[in-house]
């Protein structure tokens, strides 16, 4: 470990942070947070026990009145104070995202400045909550309609974006007028409690946040048995989504979700074929492919299949595998052994299949000092019925499928449960604009590898979610709409 990360755990907090401290766990439990480039402990994070989580919303609910009556004005500057913060703090946070995470520096360093962006964003939307006033078009009253916030909110996130995936909820929650308790992922909780940090800077006033890390989800979960608890947001797998969301809507709690998915990469016979072959060290290649909306199902027009296949193998090979935060490494680790696990198993499965791998054996040299690692792998030629057609990798492998036709390419991208995600590649505009609207996915990436923007709404449809994040839709999922009927 060097020494620059030794210094920054020993200044990362590493308690739950409630009313505005940090706290241990009443029992003075703890667990551990791994380095995944090694496998050894980072650091001992508070466990919270239902106890824990149920003191924390309790602060959460108790400041809600008074967070709600504040200025507009004075919850903007707060975020923006916080935007600030952590842009002045970039180094830190770069490295630290590395180290629990696993991930390459320069993705964190992306991250770093995707998330800070959510709090300038919802810090310019803070002030423009409005309602509408209008007469009835019968002309005997007039109709009045106020935006105010939701109340409590319950916030759960993952750990392949531990800045922003906290980021998206936890600034519109406060911009909206909204207190929040939010569980981080128990691989990656050191970077949520520094995110609290940043906005007690900031000058967050107690108590309008908790951030609750624990290694039993279900002692937090537990909250959503709370009859003040107003809205529930959670990104995650889709399974553990659809079940809590399930617990949810026994009370109508506002529920808003960003689950799995399934992402077609779509390259038609007369797109750019570099372009396309080059935009997959974004699409798939970033954060070693553990990204919600990264490409998983390649489909590629099937008189360009070779040519694209060919430049895509040069493009991976000139990605270097090694630890986080070396700066040497263009993508990391996996983030524990039971990502590893997965992704094995939906290679093994392919090969058996009939799967043809063009790239990824073996792991290169040196690598074996415990860390999750996994090669950066091609396949073709998958037979019908592999389950890496079906099931989100997450892991840098890429699964190259063909189509004949237009008509052939939306089938088969539209044939699976998820729509989260989709990235086009033609050159004819017609079309580009024909399939983005026929494709199931509730974002598409046209001719680029990328779509994330904190001005632009994030969210899936069919079993990839409800609700969007970001954008001027984002704020939405944290106000309800009030009604006042006056006389004309």
């Amino acid at each position: 470990m060097t020494n620059d990360l030794q210094e920054l755990l020993a200044s990362v907090p590493t308690g739950l942070f409630i009313n505005g401290e940090f706290v241990d766990a009443e029992s003075g439990s703890t667990f551990e947070v791994i380095n995944p480039s090694t496998g050894t402990a980072l650091a001992q994070v508070a466990a919270a026990s239902a106890s824990d989580a149920q003191r924390g919303f309790d602060a959460v609910c108790q400041a809600q009145a008074e967070w709600a009556a504040t200025p507009a004005r004075e919850r903007s500057e707060i975020l923006h104070r916080t935007y600030e913060y952590l842009l002045e703090h970039e180094d830190e946070l770069t490295l630290l995202q590395s180290a629990e995470l696993g991930r390459a520096l320069a993705d964190s360093r992306a991250e770093v400045a995707y998330g800070a962006e959510f709090f300038r964003w919802f810090a310019e939307e803070a002030v423009r909550i409005r309602g509408d006033y209008r007469h009835a078009p019968g002309g005997d009253a007039r109709l009045v309609t106020v935006r105010q916030p939701v109340g409590p909110c319950l916030a759960i996130t993952p750990w392949n974006f531990p800045l922003a995936m906290g980021a998206r909820k936890i600034a519109p929650a406060l911009a909206a007028g909204c207190t929040i308790a939010i569980k981080p992922a128990s691989k990656t909780p050191l970077t949520m409690l520094f995110l609290a940090q940043a906005l007690r800077e900031a000058g967050l006033p107690k108590g309008l946040l908790s951030v609750l890390p624990t290694a039993d989800s279900a002692n937090v979960s537990a909250l959503l048995e709370d009859p003040r608890l107003r809205k529930f947001t959670f990104t995650g797998s889709t399974q553990v989504g659809q079940e809590l969301a399930a617990q949810a809507s026994k009370r109508s709690i506002n529920t808003s979700l960003e689950l799995g998915g399934n992402a077609p990469y779509v390259v038609f016979e007369d797109a750019d074929i570099d372009a396309a072959a080059k935009a997959v060290a974004v699409a798939k290649m970033r954060g070693a492919g553990q990204v919600c909306i990264a490409a998983n199902r390649f489909l590629v027009q099937e008189s360009i299949k070779d040519e694209f296949v060919e430049r895509v193998v040069k493009v991976i090979q000139e990605f270097t595998l090694g630890p986080g935060t070396a700066e040497s490494s263009d993508y990391g680790p996996l983030s524990g052994k039971d990502q590893v696990d997965k992704v094995t198993e939906l290679v093994d499965d392919a090969l058996d299949h009939g799967a043809q791998r063009l790239l990824g054996d073996s792991l290169p040299e040196g690598l074996d000092n415990g860390g999750y690692y996994y090669p950066a792998t091609v396949l073709t030629n998958v037979g019908e019925g592999a389950r890496i057609h079906s099931e989100e990798i997450f892991g840098p492998v890429v699964v190259v499928d063909t189509f004949s036709d237009e008509g052939e390419a939306l089938a088969k991208a539209n044939d699976t449960q998820f729509g989260l995600a989709a990235y086009v590649f033609t050159q004819d505009m017609d079309r580009a604009l024909r399939v983005a609207e026929g494709i199931e996915a509730g974002m598409v990436a046209v001719n680029k590898g990328g779509l994330s923007n904190a001005a632009a709404p994030f969210g899936g449809v069919k079993e990839s979610g409800l609700g969007r994040e970001g954008g001027f839709e984002g704020i939405d999922e944290y106000l309800e709409t009030k009604f006042i009927a006056l006389p004309l």
